[in-house]
């Protein structure tokens, strides 16, 4: 089968123009696969669980009764340990848990604002 030969530079010109469209839509365009895009809203939705725990963990260092001692503690703790004294005080363990949450003591440490007191 023998095809027109205006067909031929048609045919170069979609595909070309086909791969650069890509290129530019996957390097500029802001296009992202399934596997990127799935990792994107699992870092999201985690980051905003987080911050929506924020204020139980504020919420139980305020209740708590041993709050001043513990608060001292956490203070006198070097600043690279804080968010492990935070999880020893319970306040990083949401209720219905089990474990204490490492990134929710660490939001905690700045919802506490310990170094504004």
């Amino acid at each position: 089968m023998t095809y027109p030969e205006w067909l031929r530079p048609g045919v170069y010109g979609a595909l070309i123009g086909a791969v650069s469209i890509t290129i530019a839509g996957f390097s500029w365009g802001g296009w992202v696969t399934g596997g990127h895009a799935e990792a994107m809203a699992s870092t999201r939705s985690h980051d905003e669980l987080i911050a929506a725990l924020v204020p139980v963990c504020v919420n139980m260092a305020k209740t708590d009764t041993d709050r001043i001692a513990k608060l001292a503690s956490i203070q006198e703790t070097m600043s690279f340990k804080r968010r492990d004294a935070v999880i020893a005080t319970g306040w990083a363990t949401v209720p219905g848990a089990e474990t204490p949450n490492r990134d929710l003591a660490q939001a905690c440490l700045a919802g506490l604002e310990l170094d504004a007191s």
